[in-house]
Protein backbone atom coordinates (compact mmCIF):
# COMPACT_ATOMS: atom_id res chain seq x y z
CA UNK A 1 0.00 0.00 0.00
CA UNK A 2 2.94 2.35 1.12
CA UNK A 3 4.51 1.54 -2.30
CA UNK A 4 1.38 1.95 -3.98
CA UNK A 5 0.91 5.62 -2.28
CA UNK A 6 4.51 6.98 -3.33
CA UNK A 7 4.04 5.64 -7.14
CA UNK A 8 0.35 8.36 -6.89
CA UNK A 9 2.63 10.79 -5.66
CA UNK A 10 5.33 10.56 -7.86
CA UNK A 11 2.39 10.63 -10.84
CA UNK A 12 1.21 13.76 -9.93
CA UNK A 13 3.93 15.28 -9.46
CA UNK A 14 4.88 14.33 -12.81
CA UNK A 15 1.59 15.38 -14.06
CA UNK A 16 1.59 19.00 -12.37
CA UNK A 17 5.33 19.44 -13.92
CA UNK A 18 4.47 18.31 -17.52
CA UNK A 19 1.36 20.92 -16.66
CA UNK A 20 3.58 23.87 -15.66
CA UNK A 21 5.67 22.79 -18.86
CA UNK A 22 2.60 23.06 -20.95
CA UNK A 23 1.46 26.53 -19.38
CA UNK A 24 4.60 28.28 -19.95
CA UNK A 25 5.28 26.74 -23.32
CA UNK A 26 1.23 27.75 -24.28
CA UNK A 27 2.04 31.47 -22.50
CA UNK A 28 5.54 31.90 -24.57
CA UNK A 29 3.74 30.69 -27.94
CA UNK A 30 0.63 32.82 -27.52
CA UNK A 31 2.72 35.71 -26.68
CA UNK A 32 5.37 35.05 -30.00
CA UNK A 33 2.66 34.32 -32.39
CA UNK A 34 1.37 37.81 -32.45
CA UNK A 35 4.74 39.93 -31.35
CA UNK A 36 5.23 42.63 -32.98
CA UNK A 37 8.24 44.68 -30.75
CA UNK A 38 11.54 44.00 -32.24
CA UNK A 39 13.41 45.16 -28.80
CA UNK A 40 11.57 42.99 -26.12
CA UNK A 41 11.34 39.21 -25.50
CA UNK A 42 9.47 38.03 -22.13
CA UNK A 43 9.51 34.29 -21.72
CA UNK A 44 8.06 32.49 -18.85
CA UNK A 45 10.28 30.44 -17.16
CA UNK A 46 9.79 27.90 -14.15
CA UNK A 47 9.02 30.71 -10.85
CA UNK A 48 10.02 33.77 -12.97
CA UNK A 49 9.56 36.01 -16.07
CA UNK A 50 12.51 36.41 -18.26
CA UNK A 51 12.77 39.74 -20.31
CA UNK A 52 15.62 40.50 -22.79
CA UNK A 53 15.77 44.23 -24.10
CA UNK A 54 18.04 44.23 -27.08
CA UNK A 55 20.16 46.53 -27.56
CA UNK A 56 19.23 49.40 -30.59
CA UNK A 57 22.48 50.71 -31.11
CA UNK A 58 24.39 47.48 -31.47
CA UNK A 59 23.19 44.52 -33.49
CA UNK A 60 23.02 41.16 -32.09
CA UNK A 61 23.52 42.57 -28.03
CA UNK A 62 21.16 43.09 -25.33
CA UNK A 63 21.15 46.09 -23.18
CA UNK A 64 19.21 44.23 -20.03
CA UNK A 65 18.05 41.23 -19.02
CA UNK A 66 15.39 41.35 -16.10
CA UNK A 67 14.18 38.32 -14.77
CA UNK A 68 11.08 39.29 -12.84
CA UNK A 69 10.33 36.77 -9.45
CA UNK A 70 6.53 37.00 -7.81
CA UNK A 71 6.66 38.86 -4.30
CA UNK A 72 5.41 35.99 -2.50
CA UNK A 73 7.90 33.01 -4.09
CA UNK A 74 10.95 31.62 -2.99
CA UNK A 75 13.88 33.27 -5.36
CA UNK A 76 15.07 30.16 -7.48
CA UNK A 77 18.19 28.90 -7.06
CA UNK A 78 19.25 28.73 -10.70
CA UNK A 79 18.38 32.24 -11.91
CA UNK A 80 21.05 33.15 -14.75
CA UNK A 81 22.83 36.53 -15.14
CA UNK A 82 20.58 39.41 -14.91
CA UNK A 83 18.88 42.12 -12.64
CA UNK A 84 15.76 40.41 -10.25
CA UNK A 85 12.70 42.68 -10.09
CA UNK A 86 10.54 40.99 -7.34
CA UNK A 87 6.60 41.81 -8.56
CA UNK A 88 4.62 43.26 -8.40
CA UNK A 89 6.35 46.70 -7.99
CA UNK A 90 4.82 48.94 -5.38
CA UNK A 91 7.43 52.05 -5.20
CA UNK A 92 8.33 52.98 -8.43
CA UNK A 93 10.27 56.36 -9.51
CA UNK A 94 9.25 57.48 -12.96
CA UNK A 95 10.70 59.48 -14.84
CA UNK A 96 8.04 60.02 -18.21
CA UNK A 97 4.40 60.85 -18.08
CA UNK A 98 4.47 58.33 -20.76
CA UNK A 99 4.85 55.75 -18.37
CA UNK A 100 2.68 56.99 -15.41
CA UNK A 101 -0.45 57.21 -17.89
CA UNK A 102 0.27 53.36 -18.98
CA UNK A 103 0.30 52.26 -15.21
CA UNK A 104 -3.30 53.66 -14.54
CA UNK A 105 -3.97 51.72 -17.57
CA UNK A 106 -2.71 48.93 -16.41
CA UNK A 107 -4.42 49.26 -12.71
CA UNK A 108 -0.91 49.78 -11.28
CA UNK A 109 -0.64 53.78 -10.68
CA UNK A 110 -0.92 53.58 -7.23
CA UNK A 111 2.87 52.47 -6.90
CA UNK A 112 3.65 55.56 -8.96
CA UNK A 113 5.53 56.95 -5.57
CA UNK A 114 8.46 59.23 -7.39
CA UNK A 115 8.88 61.50 -10.29
CA UNK A 116 11.51 63.78 -12.30
CA UNK A 117 10.83 66.14 -14.33
CA UNK A 118 7.65 67.05 -12.58
CA UNK A 119 7.35 70.39 -14.35
CA UNK A 120 6.74 68.27 -17.82
CA UNK A 121 3.86 66.34 -16.12
CA UNK A 122 0.19 67.87 -17.11
CA UNK A 123 -1.71 64.80 -15.51
CA UNK A 124 -3.67 66.96 -12.78
CA UNK A 125 -3.89 63.33 -10.12
CA UNK A 126 0.19 63.25 -10.21
CA UNK A 127 0.28 67.49 -10.25
CA UNK A 128 -1.85 67.09 -6.69
CA UNK A 129 0.02 64.17 -5.33
CA UNK A 130 3.26 66.21 -6.04
CA UNK A 131 1.97 69.47 -4.12
CA UNK A 132 0.75 67.12 -1.06
CA UNK A 133 3.97 64.86 -0.86
CA UNK A 134 1.91 61.74 -1.75
CA UNK A 135 4.43 61.60 -4.91
CA UNK A 136 7.99 62.75 -4.39
CA UNK A 137 9.26 65.40 -6.90
CA UNK A 138 13.18 63.79 -7.20
CA UNK A 139 14.38 66.87 -9.36
CA UNK A 140 15.74 66.99 -13.06
CA UNK A 141 15.69 63.32 -14.74
CA UNK A 142 19.28 64.14 -15.54
CA UNK A 143 20.47 64.83 -12.20
CA UNK A 144 17.71 63.70 -9.77
CA UNK A 145 17.67 64.53 -6.12
CA UNK A 146 19.51 61.31 -4.40
CA UNK A 147 18.35 62.29 -1.20
CA UNK A 148 14.64 62.35 -2.08
CA UNK A 149 14.70 59.16 -4.20
CA UNK A 150 16.44 57.20 -1.00
CA UNK A 151 13.92 58.86 1.05
CA UNK A 152 11.18 57.10 -1.03
CA UNK A 153 12.46 53.87 -1.05
CA UNK A 154 11.84 53.01 -4.65
CA UNK A 155 11.75 49.35 -5.70
CA UNK A 156 12.10 50.27 -9.24
CA UNK A 157 13.14 53.11 -11.12
CA UNK A 158 11.77 53.39 -15.11
CA UNK A 159 13.63 55.51 -17.59
CA UNK A 160 14.92 56.23 -20.86
CA UNK A 161 17.72 54.33 -22.23
CA UNK A 162 19.88 56.80 -24.42
CA UNK A 163 22.91 55.54 -26.54
CA UNK A 164 25.96 55.59 -24.43
CA UNK A 165 24.09 57.03 -21.30
CA UNK A 166 24.91 56.62 -17.64
CA UNK A 167 22.40 57.22 -14.97
CA UNK A 168 24.45 58.88 -12.80
CA UNK A 169 24.64 58.26 -8.84
CA UNK A 170 20.98 56.41 -9.03
CA UNK A 171 23.24 53.48 -10.64
CA UNK A 172 25.17 53.02 -7.65
CA UNK A 173 21.75 52.55 -5.42
CA UNK A 174 20.91 48.83 -5.65
CA UNK A 175 17.62 49.23 -7.30
CA UNK A 176 16.37 48.15 -10.45
CA UNK A 177 16.93 50.41 -13.81
CA UNK A 178 13.93 49.72 -15.66
CA UNK A 179 15.19 50.44 -19.14
CA UNK A 180 12.27 51.71 -21.20
CA UNK A 181 13.03 51.51 -24.67
CA UNK A 182 9.80 51.62 -25.98
CA UNK A 183 9.98 54.72 -27.61
CA UNK A 184 12.89 53.47 -29.98
CA UNK A 185 10.73 50.81 -31.65
CA UNK A 186 10.01 52.08 -35.44
CA UNK A 187 6.83 49.81 -35.42
CA UNK A 188 3.52 51.29 -33.96
CA UNK A 189 1.81 47.72 -32.74
CA UNK A 190 6.15 47.08 -31.46
CA UNK A 191 5.85 50.02 -29.03
CA UNK A 192 2.54 48.87 -27.73
CA UNK A 193 3.62 45.71 -26.96
CA UNK A 194 5.77 46.54 -24.15
CA UNK A 195 2.44 47.14 -22.14
CA UNK A 196 3.09 43.65 -21.48
CA UNK A 197 6.21 44.17 -20.27
CA UNK A 198 5.07 47.16 -18.13
CA UNK A 199 2.03 45.17 -16.62
CA UNK A 200 4.32 42.11 -15.59
CA UNK A 201 6.05 44.86 -13.29
CA UNK A 202 2.69 45.94 -12.20
CA UNK A 203 1.36 42.21 -11.45
CA UNK A 204 -1.29 42.73 -14.10
CA UNK A 205 0.60 40.57 -16.99
CA UNK A 206 -2.60 39.84 -18.04
CA UNK A 207 -4.11 42.98 -18.06
CA UNK A 208 -0.98 43.90 -20.33
CA UNK A 209 -1.74 41.12 -22.87
CA UNK A 210 -5.38 42.53 -22.95
CA UNK A 211 -4.53 46.20 -23.71
CA UNK A 212 -2.18 45.17 -26.26
CA UNK A 213 -4.51 42.66 -27.82
CA UNK A 214 -7.35 44.78 -27.63
CA UNK A 215 -5.56 47.58 -29.65
CA UNK A 216 -3.59 45.30 -32.20
CA UNK A 217 -7.43 44.45 -33.18
CA UNK A 218 -8.71 47.73 -33.48
CA UNK A 219 -5.18 48.85 -35.41
CA UNK A 220 -5.97 45.79 -37.84
CA UNK A 221 -9.32 46.70 -38.61
CA UNK A 222 -9.02 50.34 -40.00
CA UNK A 223 -5.79 48.64 -42.20
CA UNK A 224 -8.64 46.05 -43.26
CA UNK A 225 -10.73 48.66 -44.15
CA UNK A 226 -7.43 51.24 -45.33
CA UNK A 227 -7.18 48.30 -47.89
CA UNK A 228 -10.42 48.39 -49.80
CA UNK A 229 -9.16 52.11 -50.84
CA UNK A 230 -8.33 52.88 -54.55
CA UNK A 231 -6.61 55.95 -53.79
CA UNK A 232 -3.25 56.20 -51.92
CA UNK A 233 -2.70 60.25 -51.62
CA UNK A 234 1.00 61.34 -50.78
CA UNK A 235 1.21 62.73 -47.27
CA UNK A 236 3.99 65.48 -45.62
CA UNK A 237 4.35 65.84 -42.16
CA UNK A 238 5.69 68.64 -39.84
CA UNK A 239 7.09 71.44 -40.73
CA UNK A 240 10.39 73.63 -40.83
CA UNK A 241 11.72 74.84 -37.40
CA UNK A 242 15.21 76.71 -36.98
CA UNK A 243 15.91 75.85 -40.21
CA UNK A 244 15.56 72.27 -40.13
CA UNK A 245 12.70 69.79 -41.20
CA UNK A 246 12.64 66.84 -39.17
CA UNK A 247 10.99 64.05 -41.29
CA UNK A 248 10.38 60.75 -40.49
CA UNK A 249 12.09 58.30 -42.20
CA UNK A 250 11.06 55.31 -44.72
CA UNK A 251 11.07 52.44 -42.00
CA UNK A 252 10.25 54.87 -39.69
CA UNK A 253 7.03 54.51 -36.89
CA UNK A 254 5.03 57.39 -38.95
CA UNK A 255 6.33 56.60 -41.85
CA UNK A 256 4.62 52.77 -40.98
CA UNK A 257 1.41 54.77 -40.32
CA UNK A 258 1.23 56.59 -43.10
CA UNK A 259 1.13 53.40 -45.35
CA UNK A 260 -1.12 51.88 -42.89
CA UNK A 261 -3.74 54.70 -43.02
CA UNK A 262 -3.55 53.66 -47.10
CA UNK A 263 -1.82 57.03 -47.71
CA UNK A 264 1.99 57.58 -50.13
CA UNK A 265 4.83 58.91 -48.40
CA UNK A 266 7.58 60.82 -50.54
CA UNK A 267 10.30 59.09 -48.57
CA UNK A 268 8.97 55.84 -48.19
CA UNK A 269 11.96 54.52 -50.40
CA UNK A 270 14.36 55.59 -47.23
CA UNK A 271 15.60 53.01 -44.76
CA UNK A 272 15.99 55.10 -42.23
CA UNK A 273 14.19 54.14 -38.95
CA UNK A 274 14.81 57.63 -36.95
CA UNK A 275 14.16 61.21 -38.77
CA UNK A 276 15.73 62.77 -41.40
CA UNK A 277 16.92 66.23 -41.00
CA UNK A 278 16.44 68.15 -44.24
CA UNK A 279 16.40 72.20 -44.99
CA UNK A 280 13.19 73.67 -46.21
CA UNK A 281 14.12 73.15 -49.75
CA UNK A 282 15.23 69.65 -50.22
CA UNK A 283 11.52 68.98 -48.37
CA UNK A 284 9.91 71.29 -50.56
CA UNK A 285 11.73 69.69 -54.32
CA UNK A 286 10.48 66.18 -53.25
CA UNK A 287 7.16 66.56 -51.78
CA UNK A 288 5.44 70.08 -53.14
CA UNK A 289 2.94 67.97 -54.48
CA UNK A 290 1.91 65.99 -51.62
CA UNK A 291 -2.01 65.53 -51.46
CA UNK A 292 -1.98 66.27 -47.50
CA UNK A 293 -0.15 68.01 -44.61
CA UNK A 294 -0.16 66.33 -41.29
CA UNK A 295 1.55 69.48 -38.37
CA UNK A 296 2.10 68.62 -34.66
CA UNK A 297 2.45 71.70 -33.07
CA UNK A 298 0.77 74.32 -30.80
CA UNK A 299 -0.92 77.54 -31.55
CA UNK A 300 -1.24 77.05 -35.67
CA UNK A 301 -5.23 77.74 -35.90
CA UNK A 302 -4.97 78.65 -39.12
CA UNK A 303 -3.24 78.97 -42.96
CA UNK A 304 -2.23 82.34 -42.00
CA UNK A 305 -0.74 81.53 -38.94
CA UNK A 306 1.21 78.30 -40.61
CA UNK A 307 1.79 80.79 -42.83
CA UNK A 308 2.82 83.73 -40.57
CA UNK A 309 5.36 80.30 -39.12
CA UNK A 310 7.27 80.40 -42.87
CA UNK A 311 6.31 82.24 -45.69
CA UNK A 312 7.08 79.83 -48.09
CA UNK A 313 4.65 77.04 -46.43
CA UNK A 314 2.47 78.77 -48.90
CA UNK A 315 4.06 77.17 -52.22
CA UNK A 316 3.14 73.37 -50.85
CA UNK A 317 -0.28 71.85 -52.91
CA UNK A 318 -1.92 70.68 -49.40
CA UNK A 319 -1.92 74.76 -48.28
CA UNK A 320 -3.51 76.02 -51.48
CA UNK A 321 -6.00 73.37 -51.50
CA UNK A 322 -6.71 73.64 -47.54
CA UNK A 323 -5.66 70.06 -46.70
CA UNK A 324 -3.63 70.90 -43.57
CA UNK A 325 -4.02 69.08 -40.21
CA UNK A 326 -3.01 70.28 -36.98
CA UNK A 327 -2.86 68.16 -34.03
CA UNK A 328 -2.67 71.09 -30.90
CA UNK A 329 0.09 69.64 -29.07
CA UNK A 330 0.09 71.64 -25.89
CA UNK A 331 -3.68 71.59 -25.40
CA UNK A 332 -4.34 67.48 -25.92
CA UNK A 333 -2.36 64.66 -24.19
CA UNK A 334 -1.35 63.33 -27.74
CA UNK A 335 2.39 62.64 -26.33
CA UNK A 336 1.02 60.87 -23.65
CA UNK A 337 -1.46 58.69 -24.90
CA UNK A 338 -0.48 57.68 -28.35
CA UNK A 339 2.63 55.39 -27.76
CA UNK A 340 0.33 53.06 -26.69
CA UNK A 341 -2.65 53.29 -28.29
CA UNK A 342 -1.76 53.92 -32.26
CA UNK A 343 -5.09 52.32 -33.12
CA UNK A 344 -6.22 56.29 -32.33
CA UNK A 345 -3.21 57.78 -34.45
CA UNK A 346 -4.19 55.60 -37.39
CA UNK A 347 -7.47 55.94 -37.63
CA UNK A 348 -6.99 59.94 -37.38
CA UNK A 349 -5.17 59.88 -40.48
CA UNK A 350 -7.00 56.92 -42.06
CA UNK A 351 -10.40 59.31 -41.71
CA UNK A 352 -8.57 62.15 -43.12
CA UNK A 353 -7.69 60.29 -46.37
CA UNK A 354 -10.26 58.48 -47.02
CA UNK A 355 -13.46 59.89 -45.26
CA UNK A 356 -15.43 57.65 -47.47
CA UNK A 357 -14.36 54.72 -45.36
CA UNK A 358 -14.92 56.07 -42.21
CA UNK A 359 -18.07 58.06 -42.50
CA UNK A 360 -19.10 59.92 -39.08
CA UNK A 361 -15.44 59.66 -37.71
CA UNK A 362 -15.29 62.79 -35.22
CA UNK A 363 -11.32 63.87 -34.86
CA UNK A 364 -9.58 63.75 -31.30
CA UNK A 365 -6.70 65.58 -32.03
CA UNK A 366 -6.40 66.55 -35.69
CA UNK A 367 -8.23 69.73 -36.40
CA UNK A 368 -8.61 70.91 -40.20
CA UNK A 369 -7.14 74.60 -41.34
CA UNK A 370 -10.33 75.23 -43.12
CA UNK A 371 -9.16 79.43 -43.18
Amino acid sequence: MKHSAILQHVAVALLLAMMLVSCNRGSNAARNDDRQASLLVMTQKRGYLKVEIKDPWHNGKLLHTYLLVPRDSVLPRDLPAGTVVRTPVRRALVYSEVHTSVMRELGGFEAVKGVCDANYFTDPEVLARVKHGAIADCGSSSAPSIERVIAMKPDAILLSPYQDATYGQVEKLGIPLIECADYLEYSPLGRAEWARFYGALLGSEERGDSLYRAVRGRYDAIVARTQKATSHPSVITEMVISGVWSVPGGNSYMARVIKDAGGSYPWSDDKSTGSLSLDFDQVLAKAQNADFWFIKWTGINTLAQLQAQYDLNKNFKAFKTRRVWVCDTGESHFFVRIPFHPDVLLHELAAVLHPELFPGYRHEYYHHLDR
